[in-house]
């Protein structure tokens, strides 16, 4: 019989790093988290954990990434499952949901949100499970049913504060009833320019409709930006994700539509990643 300890080894050997190796371990051992698949190491393999794990080593092979190998992933405080389907939850975008929760903890008494192409649903989720469940109306909405699909199945993850998440199927604000204002709108859009250098696991495995945004990658940015300033009440806050050199242009975007309180943050990389503006609040009359 095969010990854990032992599968871990040849796993990292066979992957070449360690994290990754106990990451398809841990999955193959049908382990709860890290903590219970330390206490298993000793612990005989069955057959069938075996062939899953040489299943999802094998798919590695093929340069499928890692994430959608193991099916699942972690962003901020929860996890979620992920495929083909959606694009891969990355750092970047956690700071992107981290803007949004900030400002929408600035709505005191209550706070409508909608997360614009959820995808996988990790900002909408994130708003939801992170924000009072009194109070608090997220809506998720994506043109991609199979992206719907994911979302509604992460749904069950964060509990309770799931009432409190509405989901919508269309483009943009298509998706979303014509008399709804909201706190805050956020998104991570398709903002790649068209023909960009992408590496492969990205090209070839993850959905060109939520990555590509037109020849200079702003087409769907410019959608948001020009419908958003009338869907968010006074002093309510847009949240994009933009692409490293975009900073400029989306600034002159915002300010073009009349917002206020523009602002282009970098990540941890130092390159732009976040815009932020906010509607003009109602001035108290005199």
């Amino acid at each position: 019989m095969v010990t854990w300890r032992e599968l871990l080894a040849e796993t990292t050997a066979k992957v070449g790093e360690r994290s990754a190796a106990r990451w398809l371990c841990e999955v193959a051992s049908s382990a709860s988290d890290r903590a219970e698949f330390m206490t298993m190491l000793d612990e005989p393999a069955t057959e069938r954990m075996i062939a899953h794990l040489d299943s999802m080593v094998a798919r590695l092979d093929t340069g499928e990434p890692l994430q959608y190998v193991l099916g699942q992933w972690s962003f901020r405080h929860i996890e979620v499952a992920i495929d083909r389907r959606v694009l891969i939850p990355r750092p970047e975008t956690e700071l992107v949901a981290g803007v949004a929760i900030d400002k929408a903890r600035t709505f005191t008494t209550s706070r409508t949100m909608v997360d614009l192409g959820t995808g996988s649903g990790v900002i909408g989720l994130s708003l939801a499970a992170e924000l009072p469940v009194d109070g608090t109306t997220v809506w998720m909405t994506d043109s991609s049913p199979d992206a719907l699909d994911v979302a509604r199945a992460n749904l069950a993850g964060i509990g309770r504060n799931g009432r409190n998440v509405r989901i919508g199927e269309g483009r943009w604000f298509d998706a979303l009833p014509a008399d709804l204002r909201f706190d805050v709108i956020v998104s991570n859009p398709p903002y790649v320019e068209a023909g960009s250098d992408l590496d492969a696991s990205v090209v070839d495995w993850e959905p060109a409709g939520a990555l590509f945004g037109g020849p200079d990658g702003l087409d769907d940015i410019r959608t948001i930006v020009r419908d958003s300033h009338d869907r968010l009440v006074p002093g309510g806050w847009l949240v994009l994700e933009i692409g490293a050199g975009q900073g400029a242009a989306v600034r002159d975007l915002l300010l073009g539509r009349g917002f206020d309180a523009v602002e282009i943050r970098q990540d941890l990389a130092e390159r732009d990643r976040i815009a932020i503006a906010q509607r003009r609040p109602l001035q108290p009359r005199p």
